[in-house]
């Protein structure tokens, strides 16, 4: 279970402006507790505890030090074409992994699964409060639609663009390039690992 050393009153206020209901505490060692997705954040004197199996649903939110820069890499995984899917994500910067996911996300096409991969990836790194992100995949075909040199004309996938570019807009700087598949080899894992846990 990760903790996050913060002020529980500061933190308590951060998620009520993301319009997190924060609740009374169980016990009487408990200040506060709230929910979200699959995670649970439990506040203490002066640390906060998240728990769940998915805790990355409520960490970024928790995070003190906002700003700063971070590489993400995303990858998609689909077993047939269309076949189940599942996403990994991962977020680095000079102090390593910052925090990764995967997640199964149902029956689609591999292309689609990559662009839910990069969105997921994206918002999480809005979560934790980066205002600069590098992306790194290894699929041409997502990365050269996103930066415009590839049409979108499948109507899903334009969907996904557009989305992807709104989140994009948000930050300060974004920058995204395609890597080899080793370079991108943990957002990969994590997929193919969400699909043998799920």
């Amino acid at each position: 279970m990760p903790s996050v050393d913060c002020d529980p009153g500061e933190a308590r206020e951060r998620l009520t402006e993301a319009g997190i209901t924060v609740m009374a505490g169980n016990t009487e060692y408990e200040r506060w507790r709230a929910e979200r997705g699959a995670a649970t954040a439990v506040a203490y004197d002066e640390t906060v505890v998240v728990q769940g199996s998915r805790p990355d649903d409520l960490l970024g939110l928790l995070r003190v030090d906002t700003g700063g820069r971070a590489h993400v890499y995303f990858d998609g995984a689909c077993r047939g074409n269309p076949g189940p899917a599942a996403i990994g994500w991962v977020l680095v910067t000079n102090e390593g992994i910052i925090a990764d996911g995967g997640e199964e996300i149902g029956k689609t096409t591999n292309n689609r699964a990559e662009y839910a991969a990069l969105e997921r990836a994206i918002e999480m790194a809005r979560q934790y409060g980066f205002t600069e992100i590098d992306i790194r995949g290894d699929s041409q075909l997502i990365i050269r639609q996103v930066t415009g040199e590839y049409d979108t004309n499948e109507p899903t996938l334009r969907e996904y663009r557009v989305r992807v570019r709104e989140l994009l807009q948000t930050f300060d700087r974004w920058s995204i390039e395609h890597v080899p598949r080793d370079v991108n080899s943990h957002a990969d894992k994590l997929a193919n690992e969400a699909f043998d846990n799920g």
